[in-house]
């Protein structure tokens, strides 16, 4: 494989404005591609059925239908009927899927697949309308605007709902535990995708978040880990790495991240049946938390590149993975372009964890699981309980020393509790992990 001509992406679903289709996939020149011997004779008597059809569609439909978008919808089918991921990419859908890699695009920001022919959510991306707008993974969009979903492709789906940037779209959507549908109204944008987030829990605690893997999330991952360790002072005690509703994105990415945190060894590896489809990727002996115990955080809407990073740090037992079990998509897709400018999107290899696992349909089983569950304060009781410091006439304690900010920490961590359940496990679970150390 020519390095200068090929781009590994892993992603899931269809990004509004960035990626069209289910993809982990590798651009390749259209020169570099080796075509396939042919080794079977054409099956004839299809092809004669095949025409048989065409032309009585042509003949008999309610409508005329050009010749255009009758094989054009053929082609669809035979690469969809592939599996989930396989593709036929018109120019603008190849396009697009091109510039999805930067991190920057038009739309509402949401991943979605289909499923019983209707759209559903794999996952909003972080600081988007569909984010702001209460979206949620595994919520189904059955309506768009006035518009049933049913009956119509992921690709006019996706054109419903991309449009000009101020301009809304009302999606009416059936989520479970609600007894009705929710219609939301989104307003469009030009959605910027920041890949990594970062900030201290506590002094020592690193924490970043990853969106998706774009072409330069590796780089941004190692300035946001100078940032923390520059504001804690010195190394950081442990970090926590969150995954959660990350679809994929940059393989590339994927092991630049996973490389960060590991000194040697396998990160991943793919096979399929041609010879550019096996690849392996090797760690580099630097470790940028020089040893600091790590957690992982992943959920359902933790999709390939994620499922690399989750699967590569948990063979290597170099972190704790944290949450629920992840989505499952082993499969690399190769994005082959076309004479017409067009491109397919074919399945041709599965990638497997460094002991050789194949997440396909299975998923990244955590260590750690965790139900998700959101925590409220209990009401306020009217006994308090009698401590020593309420004794009248008590001995004061000389040596206590009140601690600078010490109201604020716990505010701060009760805050979190109530926020993000799982954070503050992963946190908990860090610190006790820092402390046996």
């Amino acid at each position: 494989m020519q390095k200068k001509k090929t781009i590994v992406i892993l992603c899931l679903g269809m990004v509004l404005g960035i990626f069209m289709g289910t993809c982990g996939s590798v651009f390749a020149d259209k020169d570099s591609h080796q075509p396939v011997a042919d080794t079977d004779a054409l099956p004839f008597e299809d092809l004669r059925t095949f025409t048989e059809i065409f032309g009585r569609i042509k003949r008999d439909y309610v409508e005329p239908v050009s010749d255009k978008k009758l094989l054009e919808d053929a082609i669809r089918g035979m690469l969809s009927g592939l599996d989930p991921h396989s593709a036929y990419l018109v120019a603008e859908e190849y396009q697009e899927l091109k510039e999805g890699t930067t991190g920057q695009f038009g739309g509402l920001g949401i991943e979605v697949t289909m499923e019983n022919g209707f759209i559903k959510v794999v996952s909003p991306i972080d600081d988007t309308p569909a984010q702001r707008a209460g979206i949620k993974t595994g919520d189904l969009i059955i309506r768009l605007d006035d518009k049933p979903v049913k009956g119509l492709s992921l690709a006019d789906g996706v054109k419903i709902m991309r449009g000009e940037p101020g301009s809304k779209i009302v999606l009416t959507v059936v989520r479970e535990g609600e007894d009705a549908p929710l219609k939301l109204t989104l307003t469009r944008d030009i959605i910027k995708v920041k890949s990594v987030k970062s900030k201290l829990l506590e002094k020592g605690y690193g924490y970043l978040r990853i969106s998706s893997f774009q072409s330069g999330t590796g780089e941004n991952l190692r300035e946001s880990l100078a940032e923390l360790k520059k504001e804690n002072g010195g190394k950081l005690k442990g970090l926590i790495l969150d995954l959660r509703n990350n679809p994929g994105g940059v393989l590339n990415a994927a092991v630049e991240v996973s490389d960060a945190f590991l000194k040697s060894g396998l990160i991943v590896y793919t096979e399929g049946r041609i010879e550019n489809s096996e690849m392996r990727f090797n760690a580099s002996p630097d470790d940028l938390l020089d040893g600091a115990p790590m957690v992982v955080l992943i959920n359902s809407g933790s999709a390939s590149a994620s499922e690399i990073v989750a699967g590569a740090l948990q063979d290597q037992k170099r972190a704790v993975i944290m949450g629920e079990k992840s989505f499952g998509k082993g499969s690399v897709q190769t994005i082959l372009p076309t004479s017409n400018g067009a491109a397919i999107k074919l399945t041709t290899a599965r990638y497997f964890t460094p002991s050789g696992r194949s997440i396909q349909a299975e998923g990244i089983e955590p260590d750690i699981a965790l139900a998700h569950v959101k925590l409220e304060p209990l009401d306020k009781q009217d006994f308090k309980p009698v401590k020593e410091a309420d004794l009248s006439r008590h001995l004061q304690n000389e040596k206590q020393k009140p601690e600078a900010g010490a109201a604020d920490i716990d505010k701060d961590k009760a805050n979190l509790e109530m926020k993000d359940y799982a954070l503050y496990e992963a946190l908990n679970l860090l610190k006790g992990i820092s402390i046996v150390k």
